[in-house]
């Protein structure tokens, strides 16, 4: 897949900005502290991909590494709105920005650039089966707001287009090996915990710093979101384990036809967009 730099803006509904999806606030509160994680996230994977980019040699690889640079950074961009106006709403987001930045800073200064990669292959792979879920099971995004089921479809259609570029990076500048198989696949179990731990947390502070609804108030509803039958969390264990087999690659999992709706939801986003002006 060759993914492609689109310059889309999405003005989402402020007085949404805490309950925008119709299973109630504690599910908005679970993408909203995901949300909070994008855009020092994504500028951590644009660093660690960038680090080994004058290494390689297929052309084809380099216009791809350029565009996930691009699509990563709108990405970050869009979110950082997105997480201004849950500031905007009274929730602590600044420190909660903060903690990541710090993690992914010591990260940077700490860690050899290949276990950045490493990190960075693994978290996409996460980003990834997640977007799949997303463009799989349309009721995923089940918004009050049409701007933000836009903004989540359209990363997530990005991520899906981007998902084997830094994962091919790490194929280029590792051989085969059972060092480069442990280095990918332990990365993935250390991001995994890092990054659902914080999740967690996170989304329990925005619940609490809320206010308008009580810390167990519409629970059941979020646990069977995530963990009934067809819900999201289990939705992505057998995905989540594909990553384990020796040869994988993300684009094993084809599902690039969800891409043939990206330059209509494009299409959207800018007429929305220009509405708006």
């Amino acid at each position: 897949m060759k993914p492609t730099r689109r310059d889309l803006k999405f003005k989402l509904d402020p007085n949404r900005i805490c309950d925008w999806h119709r299973q109630g606030p504690q599910v908005t509160h679970f993408f909203n502290a995901m949300s909070i994680f994008f855009p020092v996230g994504e500028r951590f994977f644009i660093h660690s991909v960038r680090h080994y980019r004058d290494r390689i040699r297929d052309p084809e690889l380099q216009q791809a590494i350029t565009a996930f640079i691009g699509q990563e950074a709108m990405h970050g961009r869009e979110h950082e709105d997105y997480n201004a106006l849950m500031a905007q709403a009274g929730l602590p987001i600044a420190p909660m920005e903060r903690r990541v930045a710090a993690l992914l800073e010591w990260g940077k200064r700490k860690l050899p650039a290949i276990t950045q990669l490493s990190a960075t292959i693994a978290l996409e792979h996460f980003t990834a089966i997640m977007a799949d879920r997303v463009l799989r099971k349309d009721g995923t995004i089940d918004s009050r707001d049409p701007q933000m089921r836009l903004l989540w479809r359209w990363h997530a259609l990005e991520e899906t287009e981007h998902k084997g570029v830094a994962y091919d990076v790490f194929r280029s500048v590792r051989d085969p090996s059972l060092k480069s198989y442990l280095t990918r696949t332990s990365g993935l179990v250390i991001a995994s915990i890092i990054f659902l731990g914080f999740l967690h947390a996170y989304q329990r502070e925005l619940v609490r710093a809320d206010g308008r609804i009580g810390r167990l108030q519409g629970m059941d509803r979020y646990l069977r979101f995530l963990f009934g039958k067809g819900g999201f969390v289990r939705d992505l264990v057998g995905p989540w384990l594909d990553y384990f087999r020796p040869g994988f690659h993300p684009w094993d999992h084809d599902n690039h036809d969800f891409l043939l709706e990206i330059d209509a939801l494009a299409a959207q986003a800018q007429g929305a967009q220009l509405a708006a002006a």
